[in-house]
């Protein structure tokens, strides 16, 4: 299936990517990244050949993934961000037949695109592999998860049935590429007829807003929280179709500011094993529910015996590409456990209550690090919390917290009394900590929970 192709066929002169300079409908798209695959393919390369990209967000970047998508190669997007030799381990895994940089990705665009020729053989197998995707661990070395086309073309379908994304619509890139958030988004593009917009690297979030007509936005709660407190911040996300808010716990708090402020708010869990969305909530939330939203069509959802929430469907990923092969990281049912801890309702809503290897046990009680964070962020003047295990002689492990405050920063008296009516006194830590900047993961905006882990276990919180 040639994806591309379709949505020129059937969306035509519809705005399909639109940068400050300059702008695509889907039948110019389909033009250059004719031209870029040519290209690719002059070169040599081959459908299955892995291809790696260490790049930021760019109309290039774009064109060079769907060209890529085209022609059968497997495009492998790179945190551009992490330290050199980061990436140089990233890459010796991968094996890449080609390499391009932000220099010269750009270069080998701008050369393809004056090219005449458009001849290149289309791939048009739904099973075959299409990107490496790492995971965004947040300990330990990230996973390179391989999906084939039929993996994001369920995704993005099961995505469209519940938010549609159509012509006349425009979704902000706000994520990387590297990251399954953002890939995905060529995909809802490219099957529903809406334009994707490219902020330059420079922008800020509210800058961009102003400078694209965006109907869509994806956010985490920080970014969330920062746009309700810019200018004209809220009349903006107010003004949006749709706002689809995951990546982390979402504090009850915040929830409740956003649907004051009249924000189309769907909350959403996934993962990238699962091409990105696993549930979404069905309309705009309109009460400071605690759950994930409904299961979407082409997943299955499962919780296990011990908690655990287990996944398959369509939408699943190949598996995890190592040095001895693809390992399929499934259990004998088809299953695939995502290490979070959840509850499922009756009706299909998914409660996430934390990771499993976050969770430890004090006086003999499971204690979800994500539960006590939740609960620090509804005090006012708390942004942010991290807790993790101390050692303790008496009951094996006690929490132990870090906490980002803002204006009217409340004292430990005041958590401690809050967090003991309403969690106990067993899940309020013992300790608290203030923090300016987060320590976080190389190449990432995601706390290093295994950081703080190791503070706490050697005594130095």
């Amino acid at each position: 299936m040639d994806l591309v192709a379709h949505a020129a066929q059937k969306f035509g002169d519809q705005p399909a990517l639109i940068t400050a300079e300059q702008q695509w409908s889907f039948a110019g798209l389909e033009g250059d990244t004719a031209r870029i695959a040519a290209a690719f393919e002059a070169t040599g390369l081959k459908p299955g050949d892995v291809v790696a990209l260490v790049a930021p967000n760019s109309a290039a970047l774009v064109l060079a993934l769907m060209a890529l998508m085209r022609m059968g190669a497997i495009a492998a997007p790179v945190n551009h961000r992490f330290p050199a030799s980061h990436i140089d381990g990233v890459l010796a895994r991968l094996h890449p037949v080609m390499t391009l940089d932000e220099s010269n990705l750009e270069a080998f665009v701008a050369n393809a695109l004056v090219r005449r020729d458009t001849s290149f053989t289309a791939a048009t197998a739904l099973a075959r592999p299409v990107s490496i995707i790492h995971t965004s661990a947040s300990s330990g070395k990230p996973k390179a998860a391989m999906h084939s086309l039929s993996n994001h073309w369920h995704s993005a379908m099961g995505s469209a049935q519940n938010l549609p994304f159509g012509p006349g619509d425009c979704w902000l890139l706000s994520l990387p590429l590297y990251h399954v958030g953002g890939y995905s988004m060529l995909f809802k593009s490219l099957l529903g007829g809406g334009s994707l917009a490219i902020p330059s690297p420079d922008a800020s979030l509210a800058e961009s807003l102003e400078s694209f007509p965006v109907t869509h936005l994806s956010l985490v709660p920080t970014q969330l929280y920062r746009m309700l407190r810019a200018d004209s911040g809220p009349e903006r996300l107010r003004s949006l179709e749709a706002l689809l808010l995951g990546g982390s716990a979402v504090s009850t708090p915040l929830l409740r500011e956003a649907i004051r402020e009249r924000v189309p708010l769907y909350l959403t869990y996934g993962s990238t094993e699962m091409s990105t969305q696993v549930t979404t909530s069905p309309a705009p939330v309109t009460s400071a529910q605690g759950d994930s939203g409904v299961v979407l069509p082409y997943r299955e959802v499962a919780i296990s015996a011990d908690g655990e929430i287990l996944v398959k469907g369509e939408c699943l990923f190949m598996g995890y590409l190592e040095e001895s092969g693809l390992r399929t990281a499934r259990n004998e049912n088809g299953w695939f456990h995502t290490g979070d801890m959840g509850e499922l309702s009756n009706d299909g809503r998914l409660t996430v209550l934390g990771r499993r290897d976050s969770m430890f046990i004090s006086g003999g009680e499971n204690i979800h690090p994500e539960e006590i964070e939740k609960a620090l962020c509804s005090i006012d003047g708390i942004e942010e919390a991290m807790v993790v295990p101390a050692p303790d002689a008496e009951y094996g492990a006690r929490p132990v917290a870090w906490i980002k405050v803002g204006n009217n920063a409340p004292g430990d008296a005041t958590i401690i009394a809050s967090l003991g009516s309403t969690l106990g006194r067993l899940k309020t830590p013992v300790a608290f900590h203030r923090v300016r900047e987060w320590q976080t993961l190389p190449g990432s905006a995601k706390i290093d929970r295994g950081w703080y882990r190791k503070q706490a276990q050697s005594a130095k919180c």
